[in-house]
């Protein structure tokens, strides 16, 4: 049991770092810790993706209340009722006679 908690007690202090195949360790050592930060690094890039998402969502979604809220305030101004009382004020008013419709006819032949 000692001999186990000796080698235990080496590979925690690091003493494989300092021994002849240390050059192996070392490399590993070396790449390993470059894939974890380029890990960390992927990361936090999809945390930052995922806040522009959810940011760009609810503009979008901003925009499309505006747009219906102003899309409707349209809709209200083309009534012919708002249009008869706009142009009043300008001394314009509705025709009495109704709107005559001209057809161009095309002979046959």
């Amino acid at each position: 049991m000692s001999k186990e908690k000796n080698s235990v007690f080496k590979f925690l202090k690091g003493e494989f770092l300092f021994e002849e195949a240390a050059f192996k360790s070392w490399r590993m050592l070396a790449f390993i810790i470059f894939l974890m930060m380029l890990m960390v690094r992927s990361g936090h890039a999809v945390d930052e993706k995922v806040l522009k998402i959810a940011k760009l969502s609810k503009q979008e979604q901003e925009l499309r209340a505006e747009y219906i809220a102003l899309r409707s305030k349209a809709m209200q101004l083309k009534l012919e009722s708002n249009v008869v009382a706009k142009v009043s004020e300008m001394g314009l008013k509705p025709s009495n006679t109704p709107v005559q419709v001209i057809k161009k006819i095309e002979k046959q032949e």
